[in-house]
This record gives C-alpha cells, sequence and structure tokens, in this order.
C-alpha cells in the first residue's frame, strides 16, 4: 500500500498539476489529496466521458492531465477516448480503478465489467498495468507512461486495485463556492419565429461568429457534424489569407466539445474560448452545463445552435423544442444567458461583461446545410497540431 502524497508528488515531478474526474472510493485519497493542495487543480465533472474531454482540453492548453474513473464508468469515456484523443493525439494518464476485481468479493453489478476491463482498454488500443502498490514502484510505472504518451502522444492507463492506496483525509472544500442569487439580470429572453425556414442558416452564425472574434487571442472550437464541416467551409476551404489556424473541427465524440473548451479555458485564462454547439449534442451531454457553471470563467463563450435535428444524419428530430437552455445554463452558474433567433444576439454576446463567469447564447437556427458541403481536408492531428502552435502550446 501507497500514501496518496508518493505518487501524486512523483507525478507532480513530472509535471502532472491538473485532475479530472469521477469519484470511486478506491480513488478517495487521491482525490482528496489533490482537492487539499491549492497549487493543484481538480476538476468534477458529471460523467467519465467529460472528464476525459476536459482533461484533453486542459492538455492542448499546456498542461500534463490525469483522468480519474471507476471501470464502472470506463463506458462513458469509450466514444472520447477512440474519437478524441486516438484521432486527434492527446496524451492523458488515465486511472481507472478495477472494482469486479475476481480477487475480491465486489457487488454484482460490477462483476463484468471487472472481467474486461483490461480487454476493453487494449480493444481500444490503451496500453494499461496496473497501479502500482509499494513506494518503489511509482517512479517506474510513471517513466513508462511518460515515456509512451511522449512518444505516441495518446492515453496510457493505470488500473487500480482495492486497498492499493491509504486513507487520506479532505480538509478543502470540495467544490468552489459561487453565490448563485436569484433570477440572472442579463438574460434575455424572446419568442422565438415559429416558420423554422424563417431563421437564420448556420452558415451565417459561423460567418458572424469568424467576424466577431479575433484569432489572435480567441480559439473557436466546433461540435462534430455539419458546425465543425460548415466552419471549415467558411475560412479553410479557401486556403490562403482566410486559413484560421485557431479553429479546432471536432469530427468525432459527439457533446464533448464544451467539456474540451472547458478545460482549454481553464488552462489558458489569457486566451478566449468559444464553443458552438448543437442541440443534439448539448442534450447528449447536458451534465457538463452544471460544471462550466461552477468552473468556467468569462474567457469561456458557450453558442448553442438549435435546428431542433439532428441535421448531419437526416434531420431526424431531437426533443430540444420544447426546452429552455438559456435557463439551464442560467440555473447552471452561466453569468450571461441569452436566448433568441436573430444574428444580433451573437453581438450582444460578445459585447457583455460576465463578471468572471461563462457566458451562454441559445441561438434557433433553420435545418440545412450548403450545397456540396466539403469535409476538412487537414486531418484532426494536423488541425490541433496548427492550433497549439498559434497558441504557443505542446504536450
Amino acid at each position: 500500500m501507497i500514501q496518496a502524497e508518493e505518487f501524486v508528488e512523483a507525478a507532480r515531478n513530472l509535471g502532472f498539476q491538473w485532475y479530472a474526474g469521477v469519484p470511486c472510493s478506491f480513488l478517495t485519497p487521491f482525490i482528496n489529496y489533490v482537492i487539499n493542495d491549492v497549487k493543484l487543480t481538480y476538476i468534477s465533472s458529471a460523467n467519465e466521458g467529460d472528464a476525459l474531454a476536459t482533461a484533453a482540453g486542459a492538455a492542448i492548453g499546456g498542461k500534463k492531465a490525469v483522468v480519474m474513473m471507476q471501470n464502472s464508468g470506463l463506458g462513458n469515456a469509450v466514444n472520447p477516448l477512440t474519437s478524441l484523443t486516438y484521432i486527434f493525439r492527446i496524451p492523458l494518464l488515465l486511472i481507472c480503478t478495477l472494482r469486479g476485481d475476481p480477487q475480491f468479493q465486489d457487488e454484482p453489478q460490477h462483476q463484468l465489467m471487472g472481467q474486461i476491463t483490461d480487454k476493453l482498454l487494449e480493444t481500444m488500443t490503451v496500453p494499461w498495468e496496473f497501479f502500482p502498490k509499494e513506494a518503489a514502484e511509482i517512479e517506474p510505472v510513471l517513466q513508462r507512461a511518460e515515456a509512451y504518451m511522449q512518444q505516441e502522444r495518446r492515453p496510457y492507463a493505470l488500473i487500480m486495485r482495492k486497498g492499493t492506496v491509504a486513507s487520506h483525509r479532505l480538509v478543502r472544500a470540495s467544490i468552489p463556492s459561487r453565490n448563485q442569487g436569484g433570477s440572472n439580470n442579463n438574460a434575455v429572453q424572446k419568442s422565438f419565429l415559429n416558420d423554422n425556414e424563417q431563421r437564420v442558416s448556420r452558415y451565417e452564425v459561423l460567418q458572424r461568429t469568424v467576424e466577431l472574434t479575433d484569432s489572435r487571442n480567441t480559439v473557436v472550437i466546433a461540435t462534430t457534424g455539419y458546425t465543425g464541416r460548415e466552419l471549415f467551409a467558411s475560412c479553410d476551404a479557401y486556403g490562403g489569407l482566410r486559413q484560421r489556424s485557431s479553429h479546432l473541427y471536432m469530427v468525432g465524440s459527439m457533446g464533448c466539445a464544451s467539456s474540451l473548451g472547458l478545460g482549454l479555458s481553464l488552462a489558458r485564462p489569457d486566451l478566449k474560448v468559444v464553443v458552438i454547439d448543437g442541440d443534439g449534442a448539448a442534450l447528449m451531454r447536458m451534465g457538463n452545463f452544471a460544471t462550466i457553471g461552477t468552473y468556467g470563467g468569462s474567457n469561456l463563450t458557450h453558442i448553442l445552435l438549435d435546428n431542433e435535428c439532428h441535421d448531419s444524419t437526416g434531420a431526424q428530430a431531437t426533443v430540444s423544442r420544447g426546452v429552455c437552455f438559456a435557463k439551464i445554463a442560467e440555473a447552471c452558474g452561466y453569468g450571461i444567458t441569452l436566448e433568441g433567433d436573430d444574428l444580433l444576439l451573437l453581438d450582444a454576446l460578445f459585447a457583455r461583461d460576465s463578471n468572471y463567469r461563462p457566458k451562454f447564447g441559445h441561438l434557433k437556427i433553420r435545418p440545412g446545410t450548403l450545397n456540396n458541403l466539403p469535409r476538412p481536408s487537414i486531418s484532426p492531428e494536423a488541425v490541433l497540431q496548427r492550433l497549439m502552435t498559434h497558441i504557443g502550446s505542446s504536450f
């Protein structure tokens, strides 16, 4: 058995000071130790996939990050592990507990996952080894993980068995305190047009966003599907002076754009981060609204484009028609929450000061996309490396 301090301090010596995760009783000593240290960062995520995406955003911002989760939640992280960190090549240290370990008696719901955790990681081409049980093992384990992540720029996993780490008492508040304080005076709410066809197009919104953002100090992250493809079409498809190194096109990991943006905005408070989300993606990962409202700062702007359908897969309807995302964002702690179906909403959103909190805009748009819409011709890895060079960051 080791002390939490022994591992965390050894990891700190290698540059790991940023943690995100979802608790497990096996992980409690680690989480408590990290929270107790004001020089370390711990983000309590709503689910394991968002924890991984938030850590990935921090890594893009130059912070070496650790993701902690119970193996029961590993399934929640399959999507970002396979279509975010793998294809964009983002190195993260993953600590995954082994509930349902065949060597121990455990609850029935953990039985199957305990049998397949290692195989699941291997299927996703995530190399793994068991978490060190002795102090002498810590440095060699971290050195192996570090060597792999530096060479391959992809995650490396440590599987933690029960009783590996001694208990550690929590002495600091685990969640930052923010006064919610009643209604949001900055909220703007209005009736939407009943006729979807009268609303602005996604492309118009993206073009206006580009006009309102300074590429020198602003990163724009576009969710997967038509949003990323249209943002690419608005600038990069034409090449030359219209190329935007500050853009990131999420070609997969649906719903994770906002959590990735949160991680980047926290890691780089000197940057402005704009996340362009979709109604289907936001519904899929709505728990991240609360995480953003709790941890996010005024350098994060979250724009939700809502056409009430999954446009890129055949325009199947979502359930967003009856959802007031602005009220949800307000209730979750965003500083400014606007909604409407006019492009002027963007001007108002970027112009307002949110008093140290993130900003949110819910903009209704019409379905449909451009004729002959191109797909990004630059690979995800190249897009990310271009962005990181632009913001002066590295893994």
